[in-house]
């Protein structure tokens, strides 16, 4: 039976201790400057790593590090899309259907990033795969917005009715998405410790840790990042026939190793790999991990840690999701914007925030596992993130535009230019995104 641990009321609280309003906008060079205040999700979600890791040491015997926030390095990391550059040249963040279109009732958001989403969507519209741009834009301006966003999730699309706050709030999903902490852990019945020995320097408390990475986009790969920068040996392993587009791989694997395996084919030696692991980080909607029969059991102890759009619960439980489309269904788009014209936040703010408190919950479920040996599984969500943002104080309508992210605040190195780590006191990630699936299938540190 799963146990709720009392420590998942920190995060509502240490998120509420940053700066906020807009004077903290101002601090931060209004990089995030928006209505609702992204700068103390921002600085509340990094707080929260902060204060987690300091609990993992706590119990480790290690000295605390001071919680450090840079505004500029905050904002920078979280908008780090805008300052991204692949061989020199910017980057373009959205593909052709991925964005707001007007319908014949009002309008949606797309995304369609990936081909077999843009494949999708275009399924969903009833045209061939080779269909143009314009006749797609055309098709969705001659239907209902509900209708498009019903039929998508119907052939795997990504689709979403742009709602109001209000519309969002008496939803049975926006009841759902609003209900349980920010970040939920339960504690598993199944004993088992670290498999190496850690190491004691207070600025790598996570060193000789061995995490399996199987997230993409975003959120997961942040939360993944934030524990590589902590002293993770961390494994991106990615399917070899669904490539991860470039520019995402680049801004979020620094400091990893990436390999590819077929979990199709080759589930066996991915057992192997997670009997030996210390932490499970997965970006699958609910079910999906039974379905491709990974088994979490071949490791007691195991710290598995999901991230999702929309939560394991209420009736989009199952659908696909990303920030804009969150943003999208949750009111948000309309804040920023208006009804008439949808707008969005100067960042990526619910991936970027829920990715790291994800990462603040796999150092408290670690620190937790130090004392009494239980696995645990920890989950955040992005629509979660996102009510909680909606229900902060503190709302600027009259804000000034956001400004540019600080492109002094960049590192270049293995052909891309990156945002520096969000946390001050790192000042550069142990090495830059590596060559896609450049990793053999096993870990740097040996079992002891």
């Amino acid at each position: 039976m799963n146990t709720h641990d009392p420590l998942v009321h920190a995060y509502e609280t240490g998120i509420g201790i940053a700066p906020s309003g807009a004077a903290a906008a101002v601090e931060a060079g209004n990089h995030l400057a928006a209505t609702l205040p992204v700068w103390t999700l921002a600085a509340g979600s990094l707080t929260a790593v902060t204060a987690a890791a300091n609990r993992l040491r706590a119990v480790r015997g290690l000295p605390a590090a001071p919680i450090k926030l840079d505004p500029a390095r905050v904002s920078t990391a979280f908008a780090s899309d805008h300052v991204l550059r692949l061989a020199g040249e910017p980057v373009r963040a959205f593909g052709d259907l991925s964005g707001f279109f007007p319908t014949f009732d009002g309008w949606i958001r797309t995304h369609a990033n990936y081909p077999h989403h843009r494949a999708a969507l275009l399924s969903a519209l009833g045209l061939p795969a080779d269909a143009s741009t314009d006749l797609a834009v055309t098709h969705l301006a001659m239907n209902r917005a509900s209708d498009l966003e019903d039929r998508a999730a119907e052939h795997g699309a990504i689709v979403v009715r742009v709602r109001t706050e209000e519309e969002w709030a008496q939803s049975e999903q926006g009841r759902a998405a609003a209900g349980g902490p920010l970040v939920a852990m339960d504690r598993r019945t199944d004993i088992g410790g670290d498999r190496v020995g850690l190491g004691t320097d207070p600025a790598r408390p996570l060193h000789g840790l061995r995490v399996l990475d199987l997230t993409r986009v975003i959120a997961g790969p942040v939360a993944t990042r934030a524990l590589a920068l902590l002293g993770a040996d961390v494994l991106r392993i990615d399917p070899p026939k669904l490539p991860e587009i470039p520019l995402q791989f680049a801004d979020t694997c620094q400091g990893k190793r990436s390999a590819l395996l077929d979990l199709i084919t080759d589930l066996d030696r991915f057992h192997e790999l997670l009997a030996e692991a210390d932490v499970l980080v997965t970006g699958y909607r609910p079910g999906a991990l039974e379905f491709a029969g990974i088994d979490p059991s071949v490791r007691p102890g195991l710290i598995h840690a999901r991230v999702s759009a929309w939560g394991e619960s209420g009736p989009w439980g199952q659908r696909r999701g990303f920030d804009s489309i969150v943003q999208a269904a949750a009111g948000i788009a309309v804040l920023e914007g208006a009804e008439v014209a949808p707008g969005t936040l100067p960042a990526q703010a619910l991936d970027h925030a829920t990715g790291y408190l994800l990462a603040a919950g796999v150092l408290d479920a670690l620190a937790l596992r130090t004392v009494d040996g239980s696995g645990r599984d920890v989950r955040a969500a992005l629509a979660r993130t996102a009510s909680w943002l909606l229900a902060a104080p503190d709302r600027t309508p009259r804000h000034p535009a956001a400004t540019p992210a600080a492109a002094e605040l960049t590192i270049t190195g293995g052909g891309a230019t990156t945002a520096r780590p969000a946390f001050a006191e790192y000042p550069e990630y142990p090495w830059p995104a590596p060559k896609y699936g450049s990793s053999p299938l096993e870990w740097a540190v040996a079992l002891r």
